[in-house]
């Protein structure tokens, strides 16, 4: 099971060859609650619960993954020995930190967006070997996952377009190569290679950093000539500027801030008497 390994994983690297703690003190019975110190949106508990099938505790939730929790209110208590728990504490907070505060900061992004047809979408831009994890926060706080690697959407950013002669050619191409179900997109930053990447076939159309204007008439044209294309902008989206965005009329909208510019919130725990 993934999360398991993933845990088994977080876990050793902070434990390493023991606990020094539980060398000095005998295990008894403990009970502690981690406590939000401010407001969010859970996120982690799937990865947290795996907890429960590696060490002898129970943890009983008080909110699930998705909800959102009010400053002051508990997220979960954890009962087993006073060892245990400490050795754990770390862990613990540090995937409820993490995950928590990117699907907080997507739900602000969402809720921004709220009265548009648009999605909100994720990127690659992802800490490495945390991709699942943190795509995982993404779609508790009501974001919509973009392609988790190379191997699921074919994208041509312009670094590849820099290397391609020939698009109609290398389209036809592709098309023979990649699986039938797997999608082409386009990353374009011009009105005059939007229309090529229309002429050419592409699935989905990237309208990179283009200004709202582009947008506008980018999404006109599409809707005259090519309505079965998707658009998706994306560039230095920020909650100050994606309902401006949003009102373009495009399909979607991607932002790696969700995931990189979630500043951690404030969680901690505390022992409880037994």
């Amino acid at each position: 099971m993934q999360e398991i390994e993933f845990i088994k994983a977080v876990l050793a690297e902070d434990i390493g060859r023991g606990d020094l703690f539980a060398r000095v003190v005998e295990p008894t019975p403990a009970k502690a609650r981690v406590v939000a110190k401010s407001d969010g949106v859970l996120a982690g508990q799937k990865y947290v619960e795996p907890l429960t099938k590696l060490y002898d505790v129970t943890i009983d939730w008080c909110f699930h993954d998705g909800q959102s929790f009010g400053k002051g209110e508990d997220l979960l208590t954890i009962q087993g020995d006073n060892t245990t728990l400490l050795m754990l504490e770390r862990t613990l907070l540090n995937i409820l930190h993490h995950a928590s505060s990117i699907a907080t900061l997507t739900k602000q992004y969402v809720e921004a967006i709220g009265e548009f047809p648009v999605r909100l979408l994720d990127t690659r831009k992802t800490r490495p070997l945390l991709r699942d994890f943190e795509k995982y926060a993404v779609r508790l706080g009501g974001g919509i996952n973009h392609r988790f690697g190379l191997d699921d959407c074919l994208m041509l950013k312009d670094t590849h377009l820099k290397t391609i002669k020939d698009l109609g050619a290398f389209m036809a191409q592709a098309r023979q190569k990649i699986p039938l179900t797997s999608k082409i997109e386009i990353e374009c930053e011009t009105l005059e290679m939007f229309k090529e990447a229309c002429r050419v076939g592409a699935d989905i159309i990237m309208c990179d950093n283009m200004s709202i204007e582009e947008m506008i008439r980018a999404v006109a044209y599409r809707n005259a000539n090519f309505p079965h294309i998707l658009l998706e902008a994306s560039g230095n989206i920020t909650l100050k500027n994606i309902r401006t965005i949003a009102s373009s009329g495009v399909d979607a909208i991607s932002t790696g801030a969700t995931i990189h510019q979630a500043n951690w919130i404030d969680l901690s725990m505390r022992m409880m008497d037994v």
